[in-house]
């Protein structure tokens, strides 16, 4: 009996609370992150977003620094949109691989970033960093990119998904690069794009608008199918009102 009202307390529970669901992005094209937040980089020293920047674009990246999962493979592939591309680390923008869990301090973030060296020596010596922060700053910046993420008490960890901000360098959100390697020619436009402070179209907000990632599939998921589906039906039944109310016009015009 206690066997099974565990059972059903546990699938109440995750009923409520499914972290992989909780996990996510809301697109906030425009909105304005907080660049003076104190963090650590991975030598220690504390930083801000800002003066990374240093007045140009910035790629934020949240991760977990020790994450067994997606993380490393998600720099892996922006490493190898980076270097497929002509704008570079330092120079024309500033790399920034932010950690999401306030448990990890510069020496996660430093082994992080020796990994990621290790693999891609060919990236630049400068404008890469890696960085931790209280929950607080932390919340700040996630908060502000509409990137949800949440505990989950069966891996340990943070779920949360792939993705890649570029931000302008007053901070604004200009772009989302979603999953796991960023195509190097999105990459480019995106930069090129926040540089000269140019939003995307309108055409591409609403596709970030109409679709979500989805953490379980690695995927976005087509919510813009519904939305299509549903203004489908509603073109179909409005287009069948109106011929019949046409043949019922008509009706009333011949018994006239």
């Amino acid at each position: 009996m206690r066997r099974t009202l565990a059972l059903i307390a546990a699938a109440f529970w995750l009923a409520a609370f499914a972290p992989f669901q909780a996990a996510g992005i809301d697109p906030r094209l425009g909105a304005r992150i907080p660049l003076d937040g104190t963090f650590r980089e991975a030598d220690g020293r504390a930083v801000s977003l800002g003066g990374l920047a240093d007045g140009k674009p910035l790629v934020l990246v949240p991760v977990l620094h020790r994450c067994p999962n997606i993380c490393g493979v998600t720099l892996a592939g922006l490493a190898q949109a980076i270097l497929a591309q002509r704008l570079r680390p330092g120079r024309d923008f500033t790399l920034v691989a932010f950690g999401i869990d306030p448990r990890e301090g510069p020496a996660e973030a430093a082994a992080d970033l020796a990994d990621l060296r290790r693999a891609f020596p060919a990236l630049p010596a400068d404008g890469i960093h890696a960085l931790t922060g209280t929950r607080e700053q932390i919340r700040a910046v996630t908060d502000a990119l509409g990137y949800r993420y949440a505990w989950d008490d069966r891996i340990g960890q943070y779920a949360h998904v792939a993705a890649v901000a570029v931000l302008r360098p007053d901070g604004t959100l200009n772009h989302w690069l979603y999953g796991l390697s960023p195509a190097p020619d999105a990459l480019e436009r995106a930069l090129d794009e926040a540089a000269q402070g140019r939003a995307g179209d309108w055409g591409q907000r609403i596709l970030l608008l109409c679709f979500h990632y989805d953490p379980m599939t690695g995927r976005n998921g087509p919510l813009v199918w519904t939305l299509l589906r549903t203004l489908g039906a509603l073109v179909a039944l409005g287009g069948g009102g109106w011929i019949a109310w046409s043949l019922w016009r008509d009706r009333r015009l011949v018994k006239s």
